[in-house]
């Protein structure tokens, strides 16, 4: 067989995977995630497996583990060029999750899908990432990144994330103890965070040119984007100095389907209406989408990150730990018997 038949060697860079850019990559992340080490990291980048020892303070420490992505908020950080603040979003998504059964978070892992890596892209995705574990007192200490031609379009990726927190035995909240007259407060969201997107780009289609130049301050395209607010710190510090009931993250099913998550039977949420402040952001999406005020508690956080369930005698002294701790706080309501209404009321 003469050698003009014999085929050209095919490397895997030939075959749409380059091995050098992903070794770039693991470079740039490592200093980014050294600033996030804390105590019980015994190994973290790097290896096949992070190692992590449980801090010795705990004495009947239980794990506390969760996981979850940034959902269709990943096509307009595609199509807006946005991708320093998502990362912060899929962090935030896991943490403030662990976060609702009375866990601190320990350490967190993602994974960073795409067709073609771009280095720089990808470093601003994990440089939120890790900027969301720092906020959070979280260690960054493994990952994966998979470029994966053929799998997705060009310039796109997806992302997951995964926490494991831990807690003493004695402290989980499961909101079994939460009764009639306890007071519900209300942390205030950062925005959108990570759920609706799919309602959300579609207002956008729907306004096309007349889209706002600004919403609450901030030019349209930031207030869409903004991140996912991280509970983390100011609500460990209330934990340690009040007995809070229970906490619920408002995620995808709002207020309306997340609260009931920590709920005792027989008990409902009152929330009374006009208790928060409706934001700019959220009265757009109303008013362009043509939804009620059911639909917009169903389907968006509504201006309410997370909900803090306390007796009334905690509830002034809860309140005032969380806004010294940075957070904006009102009483959104309180914890009635159910009857026969549903289990989470706002009127």
């Amino acid at each position: 067989m003469s050698s003009s038949n014999t085929p050209s060697p095919l490397s895997y860079k030939d075959a749409g995977v380059d091995i050098d850019a992903g070794d770039a990559l693991v470079e740039r992340i490592k200093p980014l995630a050294k600033k996030t080490m804390r105590e019980g990291v015994l190994a973290g980048i790097g290896g096949f497996g992070a190692l992590f020892e449980v801090p010795k303070r705990y004495k009947e420490p239980v794990l506390v583990s969760g996981t979850d992505g940034v959902g269709t908020k990943l096509k307009l950080a595609f199509e807006w060029n946005i991708h320093d603040t998502v990362g912060i979003d899929l962090v935030a998504m896991s943490v403030n999750d662990v976060l609702v059964q009375g866990a601190e978070p320990l350490f967190f892992l993602d994974y960073f899908a795409c067709g073609k890596l771009d280095v720089d892209t990808a470093a601003a995705v994990v440089g939120g990432i890790a900027k969301g574990c720092e906020l959070s007192g979280c260690a960054l200490i493994g990952g994966e990144t998979a470029e994966m031609p053929g799998m997705y379009p060009a310039g796109e990726y997806d992302l997951a994330g995964f926490c494991v927190g831990a807690v003493e035995k004695s402290k989980i909240l499961t909101g079994r103890d939460v009764a009639a007259g306890d007071v519900v407060l209300g942390l205030s969201s950062s925005g959108v965070h990570s759920n609706g997107f799919s309602l959300v780009r579609k207002c956008i289609d729907r306004a096309e040119a007349s889209l706002p130049a600004t919403l609450d301050g901030v030019p349209f395209r930031q207030a869409v984007m903004a991140p996912t607010r991280l509970y983390v710190k100011p609500v460990l510090a209330a934990l340690a100095a009040h007995p809070i009931k229970a906490l619920a993250h408002i995620t995808g099913g709002g207020l309306l389907e997340n609260i009931p998550r920590v709920l005792p039977e027989g008990l409902a949420a009152h929330l009374k209406k006009g208790s928060w402040p409706q934001t700019e952001l959220f009265a757009w999406l109303q008013q362009t989408a043509g939804i009620d005020d059911f639909e917009m508690n169903r389907t968006f956080n509504n201006g309410i990150g997370m909900v803090v369930v306390v007796a009334p005698d905690a509830a002034e002294a809860t309140a005032a730990t969380l806004r010294a701790q940075g957070e904006t706080v009102q009483v959104i309501g309180a914890i009635a018997p159910r009857g026969d209404g549903a289990a989470v009321e706002v009127r």
